[in-house]
């Protein structure tokens, strides 16, 4: 039992307090000395108030309800640190593997629970002052609001408030906000042309209100130190690094409230049997869980899937290599030294090291690890190992996401199982890639692809036309799915049946995840899933072979999408299907100026368009100018034409209105960064493999039942060889 509750070191879930009040607690006061209100009635008001058309009101609530959440956050780290700070509420020392005192074993089990008493009585008490009577309890959020302040929704019905408040330098900012966290959020994209467009909003209302500060001294400093200025990227380095550690342990604070534990998703049985002490190991597993995760949190820009990998390690090399430039070698070694405690066999830190201990001469005793980083790491690996005795002892799971750990630090009993997850792991294996092919025409030639209009004949550069993608059968197979799928109401990334671009078009958008689903429940025919995925394969090939043969590509997004022009609505049209834009930054037509930065999708490197038709008017593909008014050139879908440009400034494009008929088309968007694939087409054609050997098991197991139960000859026996799953195995008869 000792070694179990070597699992606690300290209990920080506060009793309840006061009851929340009957009513709503209205209209609250923004001054920053006022005791924050429930976050969630907050919301639900501004939602009401947003709802009734009431601008103003809707704004002060929502507006505190965000301020509410960040005071209840503050809150929670401010008084862990003064808790865990007082003598009466430290563990004791038996916790720690000192001798039993000389009252007999057990004698360390009242201590303890007086300990967890003692702080939870300082929190509660701590909370009250900060937050008001009824304390962190009063002020519990729901996993669902959780959820929404995380996706930043507060600021989408912020920015429609201040717009009709004609706050429009407010608003701007709120869409910003919104958008850096939700870049596949389409509405919010054209909103944030709109305000670009508009002459009486300043550049700088575009900024994000939410992302921490740390992720832009990050980029400046590892800008400046790409630029051979270590001098001025020193403080910017050294503010992202103490920057991205407050955020772990405001994160970490945030993992000891109680409503952190409701709805967790993962294994809520986990304590809920049991006695007192296993109630007790599943809280605090489920604390350190949430703690490991806080290193991914911080390491995450908000609206990306991934963290950026070895993101601690990464600063302290560029904080070693910038005070190396400097010359201050006595500082690169305590950050070379930081880098070995992540990577004790690094060849490359170790390198560096001896060359600067051969710089400095004589040994300097006390130049060590930077301590920050020593605490983090001995922390970290503390948890680690209570969590893995979790594994092995009782039962529980952990995902570990860092690269660094130690394997003497895991159990050999699961060292193995660990090894099989990862490679089932779907996203830390690229797709097989096909060998590197240094003449695209040899690609060409091998798919049955004719090259119609290079970049010279398309008057720009990084621009192609090839046809004969798509046969006349599979582009109807294709315009089927796409028919049968909105007939069943799945529009995929779009609400409503108006385009997002063109009030007098419909627009109609299918993933590939959401056709296999539909496939599987037998709303759409599943070759024409089967051939979405094909085809987007097809064009992810050629793109690479044509424009990236040294370096892999894959698919970012795919998307089938149709647009049909509304009968009645086409006269004295002025607008385009899709007006002018490039892909991976903002296009600024006054200036031809092209800025890669959020809201745009910054991660695409290359576009394709794939046509499946041309029985419409009007919808033609065009090139611009950076203007964004003079036509370059000029492209005519058809049935596997496929127009392939690179995603940047150098190709802004637009769609002409489509006048009469439907115009589909598959579009792709490739990256080279593997950390921003298409999970969904994995996902995809993982659902769709399941389905095809489900029916050819059922189709074997019908056979088998209809075959003559007489006995066959022994030289047809082995033919019918069946593996443990029932299915046949072919073998090849020997002659």
């Amino acid at each position: 039992m000792l070694r179990l509750l070597r699992l606690l070191l300290l209990l920080l879930l506060p009793p309840p307090g006061s009851p929340e009040p009957s009513e709503p607690p209205g209209l609250a006061s923004l001054s920053p000395g006022a005791p924050p209100q429930a976050p969630d009635l907050l919301y639900a008001d501004g939602l009401r108030a947003y709802s009734a058309g009431a601008w103003a009101s809707a704004v002060a609530l929502l507006r505190e309800a965000l301020r509410s959440r960040t005071a209840l956050g503050r809150a929670r780290q401010v008084c862990g640190a003064s808790c865990a700070a007082e003598s009466d509420a430290a563990l004791p020392a038996q916790l720690f593997g000192d001798p039993q005192p000389a009252s007999g074993p057990g004698a360390w089990e009242p201590l303890l629970l007086r300990a967890t008493l003692r702080r939870a009585e300082c929190l509660t008490q701590c909370a009250a002052r900060r937050l008001g009577p009824g304390g962190a309890a009063r002020l519990r959020m729901g996993s669902a609001l959780r959820d929404a302040f995380r996706r930043r929704e507060p600021y989408n019905y912020l920015q429609r408030s201040y717009y009709q408040l004609k706050k429009l330098d407010l608003a701007a900012s709120a869409a910003h906000t919104f958008f850096v966290a939700n870049p596949t959020h389409l509405q919010m994209r054209e909103d944030m042309a709109k305000y670009r467009r508009m002459s009486g909003i300043r550049p700088q209302s575009f900024q994000d209100l939410e992302t921490p500060l740390y992720w832009a001294a990050y980029d400046t400093g590892l800008e400046l130190l790409g630029q051979q200025e270590a001098a001025l990227a020193l403080p910017k380095l050294e503010e992202a690094l103490q920057g991205s550690l407050a955020h772990m342990e405001s994160c970490r604070a945030s993992c000891e409230g109680p409503e952190e534990q409701q709805g967790a998703g993962e294994e809520e049985e986990e304590g809920s049997q049991g006695g007192l002490y296993e109630a007790i190991a599943g809280h605090w597993i489920r604390v350190l869980r949430c703690r490991q995760q806080c290193v991914a949190d911080a390491a995450t820009r908000p609206g990306r899937s991934f963290p950026v990998p070895d993101f601690l390690p990464s600063q302290l090399r560029g904080l070693q290599e910038a005070h190396a430039q400097v010359g201050n070698v006595s500082k690169a070694v305590e950050n070379v030294l930081s880098v070995l405690l992540f990577y004790p066999e690094d060849e490359a830190a170790k390198k560096a090291l001896n060359q600067y201990q051969t710089q400095l001469g004589e040994p300097r005793p006390g130049l060590g690890p930077r301590e920050d980083i020593q605490r983090f790491v001995l922390r970290s690996l503390g948890e680690k190992r209570q969590l893995y005795y979790a594994m092995e002892h009782l039962g529980t799971s952990f995902k570990d996401l860092d690269s660094w750990t130690p394997a003497a630090l895991i159990p050999e009993a699961l060292r193995q199982q660990l090894r099989e997850d990862q490679e089932k792991r779907s996203w830390d294996h690229e797709p097989p890639q096909p060998k590197s092919m240094t003449y695209w025409k040899d690609v060409l030639l091998l798919e049955g692809v004719t090259l119609t209009q290079d970049a010279q004949q398309l008057n720009g550069s990084e621009r192609a036309v090839l046809d004969g993608l798509l046969t006349p059968a599979e582009c109807g197979v294709l315009l089927q799915l796409a028919k049968d799928a909105a007939e069943a109401g799945a529009r995929s990334g779009y609400r409503g049946r108006r385009s997002p671009h063109s009030p007098h078009e419909r627009f109609e958008g299918l993933t590939v995840l959401k056709a296999a689903q539909l496939a599987r429940a037998g709303t759409v025919g599943r070759s024409g899933a089967k051939l979405l995925l094909e085809a987007s394969e097809r064009v992810r090939t050629l793109t690479q072979a044509y424009f990236s043969p040294e370096r892999p590509l894959h698919l970012s997004f795919t998307h089938l999408v149709c647009r049909s022009a509304i009968e009645g609505e086409q006269e004295q049209r002025m607008d385009l299907s899709h007006p002018v834009h490039a892909d991976n930054c903002v296009l600024d037509p006054d200036t031809g100026e092209c800025w890669r930065e959020p809201p745009a999708y910054t991660y695409r490197d290359y576009s394709g368009l794939l046509y499946l038709n041309d029985d419409f008017k009007g919808g033609d593909l065009f090139f611009t100018q950076p203007n964004a008014l003079t036509v370059t050139a000029q492209v005519r879908p058809r049935c596997g034409r496929l127009v392939a440009f690179s995603s940047g400034g150098e190709n802004p494009h637009g769609v002409w209105a489509v006048t009469q008929g439907r115009r589909c088309a598959l579009a792709l968007w490739h990256t080279w960064a593997p950390e921003h694939r298409e999970q969904e087409w994995t996902e995809a054609k993982e659902l769709l493999q399941e389905e095809e050997q489900k029916e050819e098991e059922e189709e074997a197991e019908e056979e088998m039942l209809s075959r003559d139960p007489s006995p066959e000859p022994p030289s047809h026996k082995l033919q019918r060889v069946q593996d443990k799953a029932g299915k046949r195995l072919r073998v090849r008869e020997e002659l």
